[in-house]
């Protein structure tokens, strides 16, 4: 059950013009060398984990998919859902435009990250990987 309303999660997302499956690709190869499931790290101040370093809050923010959150962010299917829906929640708010550079940017920095200076860089390494605002 809880399978099926994670992928209607995505789907929904999809449908509605979230964040894409490219820039979802990009951004998961930063976090995760690779887009791998790492486990889980130290990472400033907290704990993150899985292919997108999710944290406690941020899995909390997505609406608690599966059982927990260490297992969800090591499973793709989970751990994408999640991003999606926190991307849903806060992508069109708080003066972040719906795309790739500001969905990156809140990823790294929480619901005003697109606004902060400090994301910069990150939304550097996602284009490395390949990806465009417009991706």
């Amino acid at each position: 059950m809880i399978v099926f309303l994670v992928s209607c999660a995505v789907l929904a997302s999809v449908a509605n013009g979230g964040i894409s499956n490219d820039c979802l690709r990009c951004i998961c190869k930063v976090e995760s060398s690779g887009c791998r499931a790492i486990g889980c790290n130290w990472d400033v101040n907290s704990v993150s984990c899985g292919y997108f370093q999710i944290k406690k809050d941020y899995w909390i923010d997505c609406g608690r998919p599966w059982r927990s959150w260490k297992e969800c962010a090591n499973d793709y299917n989970c751990a994408a859902g999640c991003v999606r829906s926190y991307m849903d929640r806060y992508g069109g708010s708080r003066g972040c435009n719906g795309n790739c550079e500001s969905y990156a940017r809140l990823h790294n920095g929480g619901p005003s990250g697109c606004r902060k200076s400090s994301t910069k860089t990150y939304w550097n390494d996602v284009k490395r990987e390949g990806c465009t605002v417009n991706s």
